[in-house]
This record gives structure tokens, C-alpha cells and sequence, in this order.
């Protein structure tokens, strides 16, 4: 798989890494990623490995740009407010790196959708915001074998944390189940910092490159918490819970269903 001219000096940063080089940025080129949500986490991943030469990106949302997403979603602009956000996201990646293949959805993701939607994806991306899209995620994740990238946003603080099914702890290992209704506020009541979406991304999109080249410790039994307002990085050990509703020794998860869509933010 040769590269054109353009496409050495575009990848040249990465070429030049020893870690990298020509194989690795065909690993890149061959690589999938499918994206849920084209927002705050979703936009700068997006960007990132749009940027770093990945050769599919999946997305999908089912939400139009608001004004009030410019904040933190960088990858929409001014005019693009009320236009479909995977429109919006699509247009820019094309007008970025057009090497990249970008397939969207006007949608959401449910339980009867999951499935095809991700199938020949190498990797998922959780970019959403409420409890139930993040219990679907991590299910879709370990019933199909495909890794995923957890993240999360609110106020001041972050996270982020790889599931690699049948080697680490998933998420429903660590957030047992949904808090009760009002506990955890949405980021409309309770605000977050704009920028604090483009650390965790990148963060996500970082994991995702990570796992492509088999470079690096990737985020896997580690939950890392980032505290902005204390510029602190915490990393919490996390274990797989053999009682594990889902990826336990006895599991009483065993299909796909659609939660309640309250709003959260991790």
C-alpha cells in the first residue's frame, strides 16, 4: 500500500516516530472507528483521528447544531447551527483530510439498530451523554468482541477508560448502574468547561491510536479522572467484577436493551 507524495508529507510528524513510521500509518489508514455522538467528546476525536489519517470513521447522531454546542463542539461552526451535527461533522473531516472515509447517521443508537450499525468497525467511541447510550455502548461492546473508549464531561472534571472485552474490566464493572434520577445533573443545569471536551477527546482519540499501532499502556482496568480546576490527573485501578451483569462468570445481561435516556455527563 503505497503513499502518494501529498500523503507522505501530511503523515511526515508521524512517519518520522519510530514507534509509527510507513507501516504504522498504514495500520491508521486500515483502521475503523465508529463514533456515538458528534458533540463535545465526539467532535474533537473526530478531528484527531481524522487529522492522523484513520480510514473510516463511523458517526452518528440524531441532534442539529445549537448555538449553545459551540461552546465545547468544536467541530461545528456559526453557520452550521441547525444543521444535522453528523452532517456538519462530515463536511469538515472531508474538508480536512480527504483520505479519510466518513459514513453518518442520522440517528440514535438503540438496541435494535447496535448491531449493524458497528459491525466491521474496529473500534467504538463513547461521546454521549446520558446513562443509558453508555450501559448500551459497553454491552454492544463486550457482546461483540469490538473495544471501546469510554469518556466523560461535567463542570470541571472528566474521564476516560478502555474496555477491551474478555481482557479488562467494562464499564458496568465499575458504574454498577445509573444513580437515581437528580443525583448527577446534565450539563445544561450544572454547566461545563468548553475546553474540558477537547481534553477528554483527545484523550479517547489518543486510546484509539494507541490500540492501532499496539503502542504504549493503554487505559484498560484504569479509570483516569482529570480535575481541571487543580490541573490534576488521578488514575483509579479498576478490576473486572466477576459478578458483572454482563461480563461476569454468571451473567444476567445477555441482549441488548434500551435504558432510560436520562441525561449524565460521566
Amino acid at each position: 500500500m503505497d503513499f502518494t507524495e501529498d500523503q507522505i508529507q501530511r503523515y511526515s510528524r508521524h512517519i518520522i516516530l519510530p514507534e509509527v513510521g510507513g507501516l504504522g500509518q498504514i495500520k491508521i489508514r486500515q483502521a475503523s472507528c465508529f463514533i456515538v455522538g458528534a458533540g463535545g467528546l465526539g467532535a474533537p476525536a473526530a478531528m484527531y483521528l481524522a487529522a492522523a489519517g484513520i480510514g473510516k470513521l463511523g458517526i452518528i447522531d440524531d441532534d442539529n447544531v445549537d448555538l449553545s454546542n459551540l461552546q465545547r463542539q468544536v467541530i461545528h461552526h456559526t453557520r452550521d447551527v441547525g444543521t444535522h451535527k453528523a452532517e456538519s461533522a462530515k463536511a469538515k473531516i472531508n474538508a480536512m483530510n480527504p483520505d479519510v472515509e466518513v459514513v453518518i447517521h442520522r440517528d440514535r443508537l438503540k438496541a435494535h439498530n447496535a448491531r449493524e450499525l458497528v459491525a466491521g468497525y474496529d473500534y467504538i467511541l463513547d461521546g454521549t451523554d446520558n446513562f443509558a447510550t453508555k450501559f448500551l455502548i459497553n454491552d454492544l461492546s463486550v457482546f461483540t468482541g469490538i473495544p471501546m473508549v469510554h469518556g466523560g464531561i461535567l463542570r470541571f472534571s472528566g474521564q476516560a477508560m478502555v474496555v477491551i472485552p474478555g481482557q479488562s474490566a467494562c464499564y458496568r464493572c465499575v458504574f454498577h448502574e445509573a444513580p437515581p434520577e437528580g443525583i448527577v445533573p446534565t450539563c445544561q443545569e450544572a454547566g461545563v468547561l468548553g475546553v474540558l471536551a477537547g481534553v477528554i477527546g483527545t484523550i479517547q482519540a489518543t486510546e484509539v491510536l494507541k490500540m492501532v499501532l499496539g503502542i504504549g499502556t493503554v487505559l484498560k482496568n484504569r479509570l483516569l479522572t482529570y480535575q481541571a480546576l487543580e490541573s490534576e490527573f488521578r488514575e483509579v485501578r479498576v478490576k473486572k467484577n466477576p459478578k458483572c451483569p454482563v461480563c461476569g462468570d454468571h451473567p444476567t445481561i445477555t441482549e441488548l436493551v434500551d435504558g432510560e435516556d436520562r441525561a449524565c455527563a460521566l
